[in-house]
């Protein structure tokens, strides 16, 4: 949950601009996009399967080199 107080003689174009910053970076605007749609089971673990590779693939590739 995001909590803000607004500042004495504080804008409310300010007071906006940091609600934005901290909902952003308390992952809500995050969280919903991933819980706008039911995703099944299989498709996550495809999904993080699929990261988990590209970042082995990543991390050979530079290793190796």
């Amino acid at each position: 949950m995001v909590k803000l107080l607004v500042r004495d003689k504080e804008s409310i174009q300010e007071a906006v601009r940091r609600f934005r910053k901290l909902v952003e970076r308390s992952g809500i605007k995050k969280e919903m996009r991933r819980r706008e749609y039911y995703e099944k089971p299989s498709e996550i673990n495809r999904r993080s399967r699929l990261r988990a590779e590209r970042r082995q693939k990543r991390t050979r590739t530079i290793l190796g080199n």
